[in-house]
């Protein structure tokens, strides 16, 4: 994986999933631009909501031991994977979102 892959990195105690910009990844721990997966669909309806809020993502360092899966954000068939719908939904990718609060 590359940096700037659009990952899921599945993490334990606690569980959470988090999706978004793979930023670094060394053997200390993952740096990355994304947020909960659980909030995917909030993040989504704020970004195209009426007020039409420039919501960036926060960067976030996660400790290997904490790090039990990493996978490319990638369609699956007939299913999409996270980045399309998020293109799908607000109209741009993901990383021409971002390229917005560089």
């Amino acid at each position: 994986m590359d940096p700037h892959s659009i990952v899921v990195i599945s993490l334990h105690t606690p569980k959470e999933t988090v999706w978004g910009e793979l930023l670094a990844i060394n053997p200390s721990g993952i740096t990355i631009r994304g947020i909960d997966l659980n909030s995917f669909d909030h993040f989504v309806r704020q970004i195209n909501g009426p007020e039409g809020e420039r919501i960036g993502l926060p960067t976030i360092f996660f400790p290997m031991n904490r790090v039990e899966r990493i996978s490319l954000d990638e369609s699956s068939g007939s299913i999409p994977s996270m980045a399309e719908l998020f293109a799908r939904k607000v109209g741009r990718s993901l990383a021409d979102y971002l390229a917005q609060f560089v």
